[in-house]
């Protein structure tokens, strides 16, 4: 009788263990699906939210309008084609002067610097990306504006060029870091067969490592273009803030985030609308930028 009730309880015990664990991970899977559940809700209610306030000023002035229109005088004209040329043009200059230096560095940190060195500027990199973006913005200011106003000889420093080389400067930390981890995740085999074929370590640089971690290095270009398109109180600071197509890089203007920034405060009714609308073309420009990345990326793989 002892023999059959030690039997049972030995069985029982395992089962109930067993059961135990399955509800453990059943809940930690839970937990998982709300935490991404998260993030996904967020990005939904803020793009509901911002759709929802600005819609009322594309239909009281059209899509056309707001978009190609060039004069911002509201509450008649909400023309903000002028902010999207100036956002563009110093997005994309930031990323061409930033972008290779940044790969270039991260190439250094991971490739070619000796240890001693490397620990030195690594940490000076993860400096620049805990600097506020004000203090960026006073940097460019004090150093950059008077600087541009003796080379070029204007009498306002305080232009797109301006605005450009400060971007440039505060993309560096995400893109390097980024790209950085992305060379040092390869797997060793792809160098040491790259060398042991007779390749030189520069031509496995170019040719090997930075083909194989593209997808993390276009993933840091992404964030880097979303951190420069996005950038509000340093572009305020140093670009002049004109709501005016601008002639050339040597002129003042108004980005889309500067915009809102400067006028929500004080702006009700279809101004305020219209301030929502000009979020609405971030938020399409950022999901139009995501999903080239993305096509890239698949294109590449496949």
């Amino acid at each position: 009788m002892d023999n059959v009730i030690s039997t049972v309880r030995t069985s029982t015990l395992p089962e109930k263990a067993t059961k135990k664990r399955d509800w453990i991970a059943t809940g930690f899977h839970l937990l998982f699906l709300a935490c991404a559940m998260v993030g996904v809700l967020s990005v939904g209610t803020i793009g509901w939210f911002v759709f929802h306030e600005g819609l009322p000023a594309f239909q009281q002035a059209g899509v056309a309008q707001i978009i190609f229109g060039q004069e911002w005088l509201p509450p008649a004209l909400f023309g903000i084609g002028p902010m999207i040329v100036a956002s563009l043009i110093s997005t994309f200059g930031a990323v061409i002067i930033g972008v290779p230096i940044a790969i270039l560095t991260a190439v250094f940190l991971a490739e070619l610097a000796p240890n001693w060195m490397a620990n030195i500027v690594r940490p000076a990199v993860e400096l620049l990306a805990g600097i506020p973006s004000v203090v960026y913005g006073f940097f460019g200011l004090v150093i950059i504006v008077p600087m541009i106003e003796t080379i070029f000889n204007i009498p306002a420093g305080n232009t797109i060029l301006a605005g450009i080389i400060v971007l440039a400067i505060m993309i560096l930390p995400t893109v390097i870091t980024i790209s950085e981890t992305s060379l040092r995740a390869l797997p060793g085999t792809y160098k040491e067969a790259a060398l042991a074929l007779g390749a030189s370590q520069i031509y496995t640089v170019f040719k090997v490592l930075i083909p194989a971690a593209r997808s993390g290095i276009y993933t840091g270009i992404s964030l880097g273009i979303a951190r420069a398109i996005g950038e509000t109180m340093a572009i305020i600071m140093v670009m002049g803030n004109a709501p005016a197509m601008p002639g050339s890089l040597l002129e003042p203007a108004r980005s889309l985030t500067a915009n809102i920034a400067m006028e929500m405060s004080y702006a009700t009714g279809i101004h305020s609308s219209a301030l929502y609308s000009t979020g609405i073309v971030l938020l399409v420009f950022i999901v139009l930028l995501n999903s080239c990345l993305l096509y890239m990326n698949r294109k590449r793989t496949y």
